[in-house]
């Protein structure tokens, strides 16, 4: 049997973004998606959730590029002099080596993001996080342990398979950091199920700019492996007006309509693939 879950980051972080995860659930094949708490469209994203219970609602656990929920003085490690989280991912990492993030608040933080979404009412079915970094060492720990205080038993494992480029060329640095993240990836893995909790066994996305095309995903459904998959899409409305509001020049319009193609929900059918979300795999 094949299970595919088809889950949209950045959930609540854009009304523009909002719509198209909506969008691409009632006409695409969206299954799921992960709220950021913090982010500025998070009520909207909640509105819209609990009026679509057919969609997968997880946690997207954030420690860059938004405000805190926490007031900065409590959580200073992981801010700047103007009270936002590292505004990049580069920026986390070397204060995050350096051993200059404290996990007691990055515990702090990560505690208050999954309490406020538990409060939306909303039914949690899995956690993940803004930029894959829940599966950093310690991290992953802490946020397995905040997930099962709120009995959330599963969780996004970002294993790219390493020849997976969605088209796009790769360069050296890309291929390092993809070959590290595949192997934070594994030992996560190896954790959450050692202590029972459910992952996908396998995992596509584009983790570096660009955007997933339908070509890609008509290639990936076609070779897609027996047991359970998640694909990670961050769709859109409007290019031009979400790079300017995050920052982020991503082709969301793009994986917008790569999860609405008509070939794809071809392709389901015929090779039997069944559409899920995180609370229907085993």
């Amino acid at each position: 049997m094949r299970k595919l879950i088809v889950n949209a980051d950045d959930f609540g972080r854009h009304a523009l973004i909002n719509d198209a995860v909506i969008q691409g659930h009632l006409n695409g094949c969206i299954t799921s998606a992960t709220l950021m708490p913090s982010a500025a469209a998070f009520d909207d994203a909640v509105t819209k959730a609990a009026a679509h219970p057919s969609l997968g609602v997880g946690v997207h656990l954030t420690l860059i590029g938004e405000k805190p929920l926490l007031p900065p003085e409590q959580i200073p490690s992981l801010v700047d002099e103007n009270g936002y989280l590292a505004e990049k991912y580069p920026q986390f990492m070397a204060r995050f080596f350096k051993g200059a993030v404290s996990l007691k608040e990055v515990r702090a933080e990560l505690a208050a993001q999954i309490q406020k979404v538990i409060d939306s009412g909303l039914r949690v079915t899995h956690i993940d996080s803004h930029q894959h970094l829940h599966v950093l060492p310690g991290i992953i720990d802490i946020a397995l342990e905040l997930a099962a205080a709120h009995k959330i038993n599963a969780v996004r494992i970002p294993s790219v398979p390493l020849g997976f480029t969605g088209g796009y060329s790769c360069t050296p640095g890309q291929f390092v950091g993809r070959s590290g993240l595949i192997f934070l990836a594994a030992l996560a893995r190896r954790k959450a199920r050692q202590q029972g909790f459910r992952t996908p066994d396998h995992f596509y996305g584009i983790v570096a700019g660009g955007g997933l095309r339908e070509a890609s995903l008509l290639d990936i459904l076609r070779k897609l492996p027996a047991g359970s998959t998640e694909i990670m899409l961050h769709p859109g409305t409007d290019n031009q007006a979400l790079a300017a509001a995050c920052g982020w020049a991503h082709q969301f319009e793009e994986e917008l309509q790569t999860a609405l193609s008509n070939q794809a929900k071809v392709l389901l059918k015929e090779r039997q693939i069944t559409l899920a979300s995180f609370r229907d795999i085993p």
